[in-house]
């Protein structure tokens, strides 16, 4: 591992909780998530950490690709098994970690857009993926795979990304140190981590909407049995769930490929 990786991570044991109670890097990998996601499934502790310098396959939501360019990002998965309540909030939960870790390590207030999105100044800095398995652990728990990726400093993109992406140090104007905001992100999550598995959701729910006010209130549209359905994104629920006001009234919307216009 990087030595300031190591360093960040060893000055911050006292707050990661459950979250780096083993932490594994890879100069290169095809996806964390996949590499998370196999430790998960033969018996990894929960709070066991993935981290690449960079992803050859890395992807998003709805497949798709996670552009991870060497050098560029910070490429983490960490191994979940959280209970049957928690599982609905565990990427609401990591937005709301990454922008209380971001705004601690480079002092940026970030905008959160639903459900995996992390803004500032107009483009993305980040990324979530959650996904589930049928792995159990030691306990007989089914797992979850929490993997995020956050543009640390500017990289050579395809067109079609660098158009909408930014990095840390372009927003904050200066050079950020990887291991820091690595450590502060981690250590974010794991309070959140815990508010979650300990039914604490209320204010969980509340930092969410605080950094996704900017976004609240935006027209979005969505696809759903071969139609278009457009409204104006409100609020979510309790569940997590994004609450649209359409012409026929609020629609709860749970997955699918949300467009914000």
């Amino acid at each position: 591992m990087p030595p300031d990786l190591a360093t960040a991570l060893s000055e911050a044991a006292g707050r990661l909780g459950v979250v780096g109670r083993q932490v594994q890097w890879y100069a290169e990998l095809a996806s964390t998530n996949d590499l998370a996601a196999a430790f998960a499934e033969r018996g990894a502790r929960e709070g066991s950490v993935v981290i690449a310098g960079t992803q050859t396959a890395g992807r998003g939501r709805q497949g798709r690709r996670w552009c991870a360019p060497a050098g560029a990002g910070l490429y983490v998965s960490v191994v979940l098994r959280p209970h049957a309540r928690a599982l609905p909030l565990v990427t609401i939960a990591a937005g709301v970690a990454l922008a209380d870790g971001i705004r601690e390590a480079g002092g940026l207030t970030v905008a959160l857009k639903w459900p995996n999105d992390v803004y500032h100044g107009g483009g993305k800095l980040a990324g979530i993926l959650a996904e589930t398995g049928s792995g159990e652990g030691p306990q007989g728990e089914p797992h979850a795979v929490l993997g995020f990726g956050i543009n640390l400093r500017r990289a050579a993109y395809p067109p079609d990304i660098a158009a909408r992406a930014t990095s840390l140090e372009d927003e904050a104007g200066r050079e950020m140190h990887q291991g820091v905001v690595l450590a502060e992100c981690l250590a974010a999550f794991a309070a959140r981590y815990d508010d979650l598995q300990n039914d604490r959701t209320g204010a969980l729910l509340d930092a969410w909407r605080a950094y996704a006010r900017p976004l609240l209130g935006r027209p979005v549209e969505w696809e759903t049995g071969g139609k278009i359905v457009r409204g104006v994104a409100e609020d979510i629920d309790a569940s997590g769930a994004l609450l649209v006001r359409t012409h026929s009234g609020t629609v709860r919307v749970i997955a699918g490929d949300v467009r914000w216009t």
